[in-house]
């Protein structure tokens, strides 16, 4: 199956001079996303993962589906003041300033076998910030899994060292 013919492109979203590689599409085709969640599975075949830690909002939808798949938990990370409880906090330069995520302090054992996932791979901040969240808590990173890479903003290049796996890639 061509995942990538289940992307909807959306021009000047969500500012003029963009092409917003809209997911709903895909999520809207009950086999192309069980097909989605089936090969982001393949990236971890073979290994045991005990925790899938993906960022919100969108990353949240594959990475329930993926856990459950799995037998594994999910950790949600999220922007700051979401969580209740303690949280650790990483902050990250984006193209126009910086933002920050946040990760329970008690998300996971020390140890822990670790895929990172989220919907898209674009300039690679998000997920380097997860990656230093996830060592904060002395995890082990097996993977960093992505439905969609954009390939032309060389976010894998902050990843490097790091077991990277994209479905699709523009």
């Amino acid at each position: 199956m061509q995942l990538e013919t289940f992307i909807r492109d959306i021009p000047d979203f969500p500012k003029k001079g963009i092409l917003f590689k809209d997911i709903t599409t895909l999520l809207n085709d009950s086999v192309a996303f069980k097909t989605s969640v089936d090969r982001l599975a393949e990236c971890v075949e073979g290994r045991r993962v005990d925790v899938i830690v993906a960022a919100e909002s969108r990353g949240f939808i594959f990475a329930g589906a993926l856990a459950y798949k799995l037998g594994c938990a999910f950790v949600p990370v999220r922007k700051p003041g979401k969580l209740p409880g303690t949280v650790h906090r990483v902050s990250y330069d984006l193209e126009y300033g910086t933002d920050s995520l946040e990760m329970h302090t008690d998300a996971f054992k020390e140890g822990s076998n670790v895929m990172i996932l989220d919907d898209v791979l674009a300039t690679g901040g998000t997920t380097s910030a997860m990656v230093e969240l996830v060592k904060k808590l002395k995890g082990n990173v097996l993977c960093v899994a992505f439905l969609i890479e954009l390939e032309f903003l060389h976010g894998r290049e902050k990843l490097k060292g790091l077991n990277v796996h994209s479905l699709i890639k523009y």
